[in-house]
């Protein structure tokens, strides 16, 4: 008895467009800070003041508030020096010193004094501008960036473009820590 050949029924693969386009590589440019480790090198710098002999009886102190840190202490003398221990506690926490930057330093109440630290986190439109303009001055070809926001897209059509760009933006002095993140093939 001779089997029949039954028909097979015909498979129909559909791809949308969104299949037949390629992703380019691509990679965010962020300035970010941990906010936790300055928290740590705030407690740090803090137990540091209260055990030093050079801070006894200068009520000396570091305080987190949003998005600044307040130093106060009984002379400028002593809040020259109860910054520099947070610098020395930033920099071993692996904190750019980019990312504050240390106001003048003001007369507070009953003699003392107190200086405002601002912590300086996220991409200004100026900072996204010079980046721009960086990336645009490395004449790599299929290269583009955008800015987002407090970032900035880096797009192309090779990976390796693409860290040039980097090592670039890296040598760069822009006046901020730059962070990459997403990269993405």
């Amino acid at each position: 008895m001779m089997l029949a050949e039954v028909p097979q029924p015909s498979i129909r693969i559909e791809r949308s467009w969104t299949d037949t386009i390629q992703r380019m590589p691509s990679f965010d440019i962020v300035s970010e800070v941990d906010l936790q480790e300055i928290r740590n090198a705030v407690d740090q710098a803090n137990r540091e003041a209260t055990t030093r002999f050079d801070f006894k009886n200068t009520d000396s102190s570091i305080e987190i508030g949003d998005g600044e840190l307040t130093l106060a202490s009984s002379t400028e003398d002593r809040i020259r020096a109860l910054y520099q221990v947070l610098e020395e506690k930033l920099v071993r926490r692996d904190i750019s010193l980019k990312s504050i930057e240390p106001k003048g330093i003001e007369e507070a109440s009953k003699g003392t004094a107190r200086q405002k630290v601002i912590l300086k986190a996220g991409i200004s439109q100026d900072v996204g501008k010079k980046i721009n303009k960086l990336i645009k001055e490395l004449n790599v070809k299929g290269v583009s960036s955008q800015i987002q926001g407090e970032q900035v897209r880096v797009t192309g059509k090779k990976r390796d473009d693409l860290q040039a760009v980097i090592t670039a933006c890296k040598e760069a002095d822009l006046g901020v820590p730059l962070q990459f993140n997403n990269f993405r093939d």
